[in-house]
Formats: C-alpha cells, sequence, structure tokens
C-alpha cells in the first residue's frame, strides 16, 4: 500500500507540473526535513522533483530536533531550526513539525500532500512579486541586482544567499530510517544575510562563492516573511 501511495502522489505532481507554463519569477518552496524522520523521505522525494524545474526554487534546510533520537543529520543546522520556528510564530501557531513545506514564506503545507502543494505554487505563480533579482557569475564572485517591480512593503526587505548542494546519497545506520539509503536534493548548507534593501533604486551587491557551486538569493519581509522575489545559480 506505501509504493501505491507512492505511485499516486508522484504521477499527481507530474499531471501538476505538466500544466505549468514557464514563469518569469520562480515560486520558493523551502522543505523543513531530517535524516531522522521517518515520514520524511516522501517529502524529499517531491522535492527532488521540484528541483528539476527551472520556475521553481526548491530548498532542503535540514533540522537538528530529531537528531536525539538515534541519528545525527549531517546536513542539519541550528539555524533551519530557528527559521522553521520563526515561519511558525509569522503564521501564529505554537509548534513546528517535519516534513513541512514553507512556499513563498507564506504558506504552510504538509510535506507529503502534493496535491495540496500543486495548488499553493500554482496560487504563488499567479501573484506578481515586487522584487526582481538578476545574478551573475565571474569565477567565485556573484554579482546581485536587484530592482522593484511593484509596490514594496514599508520596512524594506533582506538580501539573503544560500549556499546548496544539489544531491547528496546517504546510508542511514541508525534511528527511525536505518538500513535505507536516501539521496537528498538541494540541500542548503549555509543561508546568511548580506544586506537590507529599503525597495527604492537597484541594490547591488557582491558575494564570494566557490566556483560551481550552486547560489540561491532571497529577497524577504524579513527572515520569517513573504519572499518578494528570489532567483538562483544552479
Amino acid at each position: 500500500m506505501a509504493v501505491m501511495r507512492l505511485l499516486v502522489w508522484f504521477s499527481a505532481i507530474w499531471m501538476a507540473l505538466a500544466s505549468f507554463a514557464a514563469a518569469e519569477e520562480a515560486v520558493v518552496v523551502e522543505l523543513f526535513t531530517s535524516q531522522g524522520c521517518s515520514s520524511c523521505p516522501p517529502a524529499d522525494k517531491i522535492l527532488s522533483e521540484l528541483s528539476k524545474r527551472e520556475d521553481i526554487i526548491a530548498l532542503a534546510l535540514h533540522v537538528d530536533y530529531w537528531d536525539y533520537i538515534g541519528w545525527k543529520d549531517a546536513f542539519a543546522d541550528p539555524a533551519h531550526t530557528i527559521r522553521q520556528r520563526g515561519y511558525s510564530r509569522a503564521a501564529g501557531k505554537q509548534t513546528i513539525y517535519t516534513p513541512q513545506m514553507v512556499v513563498g514564506g507564506v504558506d504552510h503545507v504538509v510535506g507529503s500532500n502534493p496535491m495540496k502543494l500543486m495548488d499553493t505554487i500554482e496560487a504563488h505563480r499567479a501573484r506578481v512579486k515586487p522584487a526582481s533579482v538578476t545574478l551573475g557569475r565571474d569565477g567565485d564572485r556573484v554579482s546581485v541586482s536587484i530592482r522593484a517591480t511593484g509596490p514594496m512593503p514599508s520596512g524594506g526587505a533582506v538580501v539573503q544567499v544560500a549556499t546548496v548542494t544539489p544531491m547528496e546519497t546517504v546510508e542511514i545506520r541508525r534511528g527511525e530510517n536505518a538500513g535505507r539509503t536516501l539521496n537528498y536534493h538541494n540541500i542548503v548548507r549555509k543561508l546568511v544575510e548580506i544586506g537590507k534593501w529599503d525597495g527604492r533604486g537597484t541594490y547591488r551587491a557582491s558575494v564570494r562563492v566557490p566556483d560551481g557551486v550552486r547560489v540561491v538569493v532571497l529577497v524577504q519581509r524579513s527572515a520569517s516573511g513573504p519572499i518578494l522575489g528570489a532567483a538562483q545559480l544552479r
């Protein structure tokens, strides 16, 4: 039955994705996951499919609060847990969980519910992003250019840079997923704020990133607020 449910989920994903047209601005989907969470592999698989899309920026943020049950997630970062808690507080919720997907920095979806997820992504695609992000690369330097394309919220925005590992395979020897070999995609290794932007004029910055490393830039109302614009360099 579990295998059949997965096949239904993946079929639903591809049917929904196939109906999407190309978009100028990608929708950001953040998955909060853990190698120690037995209910996370289906969501990890969904994220792997999303990561193939040019119109979706799919990010896996591994949290550390499942490490106590016997398997330490090598990708986990306490900062990811803090980010997830911030989203929870912004939504007026008291708890956090895995697998959880946050779409556009606003909408929360259980990570293993593909139809709800695709409906939420489609709704975000219909919204005009107030910021346009352009990235360029010259060796180990990444240039960032941001301009307003719509009304910006008062108070401006924060600009964040994530470095991302496209894929890793992990043999899990303990914990809830003991004995499984799992693939993880678009793993966020570091997410840092590089500046603030008041929404006026063009924001420009240059950051040093090892040549060839995948980069994502997020323009966000706050570290746990709506995402106003985003771009990636694969």
